[in-house]
């Protein structure tokens, strides 16, 4: 399996990449704002929540603007990513009966697109910092790794939701429902530690989306050294979920034109 996926990556990295510019366009194309747009909706969500959790709930964490707009950018990538990869081959019906190709590669395209998203929210995070006079440390070299295990746990999981999407139709709804629920128990807006402080450290290990954000504003905004074993090992999860993840698609792939 590993030859051939050598090989598919190597003959399609290009067609994911040029299509996801392709995407990325077509989204504003006919915006007045264009990619802006892609700013404003992490940077709205932070100001409310800036609002109510810093102001009205009199929230304690410092530079706290800079600490949410970090959970937004890291959640809303994996939020689309994972959403949008539930029903991606039955968006792509008319390519996906016509050409074959690994089906993984339609995620990879999402991946690029949301993960340029990602990339533009992040470098308005550095002029926050700048603004903010955050300490900068060499702890802000962790933001690859973290990065990547975040990139790689995304791409397992939506392995795994593009095979079982294309014959469970109610399973969009299903994801929508589950990462509501999750992204309560995320801290995406608060600190899970002291606010949940019976099993908040609990959470904040074990629920690797939690862990990433906590591990990214940590090195980020405070300058601190994430746990780097729990790091190494969420990254080795999310290593044996792609493996996983794409084997399945390999093997079932041939009997979605049938199912779609």
């Amino acid at each position: 399996m590993l030859k051939k996926f050598i090989h598919d990556i190597k003959r399609y990295f290009r067609y994911s990449w040029v299509s996801a510019r392709s995407q990325l366009k077509s989204e504003v194309a006919n915006s007045y704002l264009n990619w802006i747009w892609w700013v404003l909706d992490p940077l709205c969500f932070m100001l409310i929540y800036t609002f109510i959790f810093g102001f009205v709930f009199q929230s304690s964490e410092q530079y706290f603007p800079i600490y949410i707009f970090i959970g937004l950018s890291m959640w809303d990538f994996l939020n689309r990513t994972l959403t949008e990869s539930v029903k991606i081959v039955k968006r792509n019906k008319s390519i996906v009966s016509k050409v074959y190709f690994p089906k993984y590669i339609l995620i990879l395209t999402r991946v690029w697109a949301n993960g340029f998203k990602m990339l533009i929210c992040f470098a308005i995070v550095i002029v926050m910092m700048i603004i903010f006079q955050v300490p900068i440390s060499w702890n802000v070299l962790f933001f690859i790794p973290i990065l990547l295990t975040l990139g790689l746990f995304t791409f397992g999981c939506a392995c795994f939701l593009l095979h079982y999407g294309v014959y469970v139709e109610d399973l969009a709804n299903v994801v929508n429902l589950t990462m509501r629920f999750v992204f309560y128990l995320t801290g995406v807006f608060y600190n899970i530690e002291k606010r949940i402080p019976v099993v908040g450290n609990a959470l904040n290990s074990y629920n690797p989306v939690a862990f990433l954000l906590s591990s990214m504003r940590e090195s980020l905004i405070y300058g601190k050294t994430p746990n780097c074993w729990l790091l190494l090992l969420w990254f080795a999860v999310s290593l044996l979920l792609c493996v996983l993840g794409i084997r399945k698609i390999y093997k079932e792939e041939n009997s979605y034109v049938k199912s779609i």
